[in-house]
């Protein structure tokens, strides 16, 4: 491979050897200085040191983010296991009590295995991970349980000790620290591992040991033997702590980026410490946190000590200046390398400066850790036609470097490409990662729901019910004047939990009234209004001509290499799917949903490029005059090297400045513009528009989409919103319009941290200084326009040497723009505002937000709030500020909780379910509907959509939809089923009620066999072997579909004699078609157990003699198969 030709270069080195050799003698102690090493040249003369050597390391870099690189690099050059990060505990520097469970669990599992002397282990550091002591060995492995397969295990013994360890029991196992036993199966989360363990007993016999995800709770891989390691932080005392340099083996060679300044470092912590820790003791007892403990002054380094047990070790500096540690003269090397040369993605300078290198007999290696980006790379030479040598390596390295020592030149294609490059850390996931749609859409009792037949009820839990001697698990709803439902567990695809607005309480109905079936037929009937509109757009889209694009230039290429973030796999699908509609033919008409800052502008960005490659225009039409300007900067900013002319239109502009663009725009001057509902005026007229691309579609009024639709019939539009619209109501809208889904997160980005916190002057203070130190800026979001500038003399008391400014809606609109213009451009560092930054102001610079009363803001507001900080590489904090949670309402207190929990990046997905935005749903079809979603409730209305759209396409559309219709001739959209078997999930199978559910819920939705396969192993997988009852389940789903296929509505069987109903229209074309006469045919020749009886108008088979849901599967699969 390519990058051993580096590493054996390095290896052979003399100084390497001579480093390697001193490290192998016990005395005397080495000291070297390493001069001039630039870049990532360092890592590999490191690793052939590690390499060569039989020792243990330790590198020391400044600060925990170029750890973090350092320890990728690494990673990535030696593709070695034993190379551990070791951060410090905590969530913030320099606050001793709050704790980070991802980190402790990084440096539990770097000191379990670093005291194993069978490999060289890698430790990378930063002061303030050596600042904290670390647990003595034997306290740790005194404390560890080791399980291994095959062996007998007292799981009550087990248990308790893992109480005292300070572990906690839960039914599910989501973070560190918790352990569950579901019958013969134990999960259990350590603290050394990135996922939990899965033990599965045979009696008291350790069957088998699995990792697996606490996402899906699925097992990963199997294991032989597992050691729990309880938490180092909070489970010692004091007494059990003792200094890094009194754990690690005496092999252990430190290395330090700059000895200096990381003594200086220490030093500065140790005399901050106490002051520190008694303003801490105070917050410490008043948190509400789970991951915090009370530190003391004993469990920190003292700086001088730990210089002297320091000079008792080999020691390595590389940087510009000298070690001054003890009397040893430091032997110096020198190297001669130079950092990696700036191109700004000129590509022609990078062509001449490569064949330049490979004129003085240099090697250029070009370092990625895409292959695709190296292809892209040679795409774009080959169009330059230039003939460009050099060898692709597949990895990445942090900084790229020229070794004139070796003639080498290694160049990183994140650089070349000026893109952010990102760390990867290992990370421990938590309660907001486990959480996911599945748990937000869960039941809890006190819910409402709403049955498609019965209407709107509230759901009041699991109940087990006798039929006929056997127990059965039915789901119970209570309507008005407390009348009690059963739903029979086959049927739970016909409730649906009730999403309506948020605080508003639905009405509940009257079992047996007909109001329900009303109001049903009511929506059905103004839903089909709308499906019929959307369906008759789509029949005339798909009968018109479009234009056809013509495929990617190399234009396109270098556009899209020059992205500043790699793309994610959603993205790359999305950009594929549109630029597959461009080149169509058909005009495209495509929607992409995606959550705040996953990269739906850069999708537009293409697709605007693409149709000004084609001599056309693009039109962005954007809700608000500062989105609009926004666009125009990002516009502008993406497209500046390449020959486009950008403008926009919006109220700032003066009546002069508009008519002068819109001459420009209609003799074809202007290839993109930008512009509010101000494009949609009559006098706005393009030379040749090729694309229209509507951002935030939901803001848009009914009104302003219908001009848009007259326009758009021929021309391809592109649709972006970042309110997602949950899935089957994606299927809906199928027939009308292309969906793409990004829900991948940029890899660069990382979760914005969020608190909740009280109005705590210090905290602000403090958070505000720590954001301008390192550069950025800060929004701080107070609600109330009145008291937004005495709040902002309020913050400038606090801080005074800081800038800020106050933005609010009511300004007049010139100097609302100078204020945001003069934010983005950095003239000052905190703008004190109201929600108006929610709609879309982009700023990368500025990574912290206070919200002020939080608790007054709804949860897709709050969460388009936090959306507008950590759009960079940067991490970023968002502070929710509301009054303790205590006095707050619960449902505000949930709110805030959920925003808390939900960090993680996409989680604008899960929070859409919380707090679904409804007004955004409504307007996906027109105005005048949402007024019912109240009333049904948003999946019930789904449904009643999907129905119309299936009518529709069957009778008013047939000849829009013949090819479709021919594929799916289903004369029944459902069969019901009801016996008087024990068919259900055992509570000595799964006991946690609400997962019950759940699982009954993924059931009933499961379409074929493979999809029921996959469910049963994983129940398998978490639950233990499967019982008779729920084989009868699986059993009862596969009949229900042969049923629906074969052409009955109901399914009975009582007293083992099966009564199968045939469809219940008599008119119905099901009596003439293939399936009837094929039934008719086995009754009359295959079976003698069945006969025909009409009652009324309707028909039914009567089976005798069936006792088991397997007897009814084979005899309606012998049915369904009879020739």
């Amino acid at each position: 491979m390519n990058l051993q030709s580096i590493t054996g270069i390095y290896a052979n080195d003399i100084h390497v050897k001579e480093i390697a050799a001193g490290i192998s003698l016990r005395e005397p102690k080495l000291r070297v200085n390493i001069k001039n090493m630039i870049g990532s040249n360092f890592t590999f003369l490191s690793h052939a040191v590690w390499k060569t050597a039989q020792s243990n390391h330790v590198f020391v870099l400044p600060d925990k983010e170029q750890a973090a690189y350092f320890q990728n690099d690494f990673e990535h050059i030696s593709d070695a296991l034993d190379i551990f990060y070791f951060p410090d505990s905590f969530k913030k520097e320099g606050n001793f009590h709050l704790l980070n469970s991802s980190n402790i669990m990084l440096r539990t599992e770097a000191l379990s295995k670093i005291q194993d002397n069978t490999h060289r282990k890698v430790l990378v550091t930063s002061p303030e991970g050596l600042f904290e002591k670390v647990v003595h060995h034997k306290a740790l492995t005194g404390n560890m349980i080791h399980i291994k397969s095959g062996d007998n295990l007292d799981t009550d013994t087990l248990l308790s000790r893992l109480v005292d360890l300070g572990f906690r029991h839960e039914s599910f196992v989501y973070e560190p620290g918790q352990f569950a036993l579901r019958g013969g199966i134990l999960d259990i989360y350590s603290y050394g591992n990135e996922h939990p363990y899965r033990i599965e007993l045979f009696g008291k016999e350790v069957d088998s040991i699995r990792l697996f995800d606490p996402e899906t709770q699925l097992s990963v891989k199997k294991l032989v033997q597992v050691s729990i390691i309880p938490n180092i932080e909070t489970q010692f005392s004091s007494r059990d702590r003792i200094s890094i340099l009194d754990y690690l083996p005496d092999n252990t060679v430190f290395w330090f980026r700059d000895y200096e300044y990381a003594m200086e470092k220490l030093r500065v912590l140790s005399e901050k410490l106490k002051d520190q820790l008694v303003r801490e003791r105070s917050e410490f007892e008043a948190s509400e946190e789970q991951w915090v403990k009370e530190m003391q002054v004993e469990d920190f380094e003292d700086t001088d000590s730990f210089i002297e047990k320091l000079k008792r070790r080999h020691v390595i500096n590389w940087s510009g200046k000298d070690m001054t540690l003890d009397d040893y003269p430091a032997a110096t090397i020198e190297w001669q390398s130079e950092e990696q040369p700036v191109f700004n993605r000129n590509f022609q300078l990078l062509i001449a400066d490569l064949q330049q290198r490979t004129r003085n007999n240099y090697t250029c290696y070009i370092f990625a850790e895409n292959a695709r980006q190296l292809e892209r790379l040679r795409s774009i030479f080959e169009d330059a036609q230039a003939l460009v040598d050099f060898v692709p390596v597949p990895i990445s390295v942090t900084k790229g470097f020229i070794d004139h020592k070796y003639k080498l030149v290694c160049y990183t294609d994140h650089q070349i490409f000026q893109r952010f490059h990102k760390y990867k850390v290992k990370q421990s996931y938590t309660k907001g990662k486990a959480i996911t749609l599945k748990a937000l859409r869960e039941l809890q009792p006190g819910d409402y729901v709403t049955h498609i037949d019965h209407g709107v009820g509230q759901f009041s839990g699991l109940q087990k019910i006798e039929v006929n001697g056997n127990m059965q698990e039915a789901v119970r709803i209570i309507y008005r004047d407390n009348d009690v439902l059963y739903v029979n567990i086959n049927s739970l695809h016909k409730i649906s939990k009730y999403t309506g607005k948020e605080g508003v309480t639905p009405r509940i109905n009257k079992l047996g009234s007909d109001a329900w079936e009303k109001l049903k037929n009511k929506t059905k009937k103004q839903v089909k209004d709308i499906a019929t509109d959307l369906i008759r757009l789509y029949a005339k889209r798909k009968a018109s001509h479009g234009f056809a694009h013509a495929p990617d230039t190399y234009l396109q290429v270098e556009l899209e290499s020059s992205f500043l973030y790699e793309d994610t796999p959603d993205q790359s699908k999305a950009v594929a799917d549109v630029k597959r509609d461009m080149e169509s033919p058909a005009p495209m008409d495509r929607l992409v949903c995606g959550d705040v800052g996953f990269g739906k502008t850069e999708v537009a960005v293409r697709a605007a490029f693409k149709t000004v490659n084609d001599s056309k225009q693009a039109a962005i039409l954007v809700p608000t005059t500062i989105l609009a300007y926004q666009h125009y900067k990002t516009f502008s900013d993406r497209l500046k090297d390449f020959p486009v002319n950008i403008d926009y239109l919006n109220r700032f502009k003066s009546a002069k400045e508009k008519k002068e663009t819109l001459k420009k725009l209609e003799e074809g001057k202007i290839d993109i513009i930008v512009g509010t509902h101000a494009l949609l005026a009559k006098d706005v007229k393009f030379r040749d528009l090729g694309l229209l691309i509507i951002d935030e579609e939901q803001k848009f009024g009914v009104a302003a989409k219908e001009k848009l639709r007259e326009r758009k019939s021929n021309v391809d539009t592109l649709t972006l919103t970042a309110t997602p619209i949950p899935r089957t109501l994606q299927f809906s809208l199928m027939s009308a319009r292309d969906l793409s889904i990004i829900n991948t997160p940029p890899p660069n980005r990382q979760p914005i941290h969020t608190e909740l916190m009280g109005f705590n002057e210090l905290a602000i203070r403090d958070a505000i200084y720590y954001e301008v130190e390192r550069g950025g800026q800060v929004y701080f979001v107070h609600n109330r326009v009145q008291s937004l500038d005495s709040m902002a003399r309020k913050l400038k008391d606090l801080c005074p040497d800081v800038e800020f400014a106050v933005a609010h809606g009511q300004m007049e609109g010139a100097k609302l723009e100078k204020v945001l213009l003069d934010f983005i451009n950095h003239k000052f560092d905190v703008l004190v505002c109201t929600n108006i930054v929610e709609s879309g102001v982009d700023i990368s610079n500025a990574n912290t937000i206070f919200v002020n009363n939080a608790h007054q803001f709804g949860l897709s507001d709050l969460h388009q709030l936090r959306g507008r900080v950590g759009r960079s590489n940067k991490k970023a904090f968002c502070y929710l500020m509301a009054p303790s949670l205590l006095t707050l309402p619960e449902t505000s207190r949930k709110r805030l909780q959920a925003l808390e929990q939900f960090n993680e990046l996409g989680s604008g997905f899960q929070i859409a379910m919380r707090d679904l935005d409804i007004r955004g749903a409504g307007n996906i079809l027109g105005g005048e509907q949402s007024g019912f979603i109240t009333e049904i409730g948003f999946d019930m209305y789904q449904k009643i959509l999907a129905e119309a759209i299936r009518e529709l396409k069957s009778t008013d559309f047939k000849e829009v939809f013949a090819e479709e219709q021919e594929r799916v001739k289903d004369f029944v959209s459902d069969c019901t089923i009801d016996t008087d078997l024990e068919i259900m999930i055992p509570d000595s199978y799964v006991d946690h009620i609400t997962e019950r559910l759940s699982l009954y819920t993924q059931l009933d939705n499961i379409e074929d066999d493979a999809a029921l396969e996959a469910f049963r192993q994983q129940l398998e997988d978490r639950f233990g072997p499967v019982p008779v009852q729920v084989e009868d389940l699986f059993t009862t789903i596969r009949c229900r579909r042969i049923a629906k296929l074969l052409g009955f509505e109901k399914l009975f069987l009582k007293n083992n004699t099966l009564r199968l109903y045939f469809v219940s229209d008599p008119e119905s074309s099901y009596f003439e078609s293939a399936t009837f006469n094929n039934i008719m045919n086995f009754l009359q020749t295959g079976t003698n157990k069945a006969r025909l009886k009409q009652v009324g108008k309707n028909f039914m088979l009567i089976v005798s003699d069936m006792k088991s849901m397997q007897e009814i599967y084979d005899f309606l699969d012998h049915m369904q198969h009879y020739q």
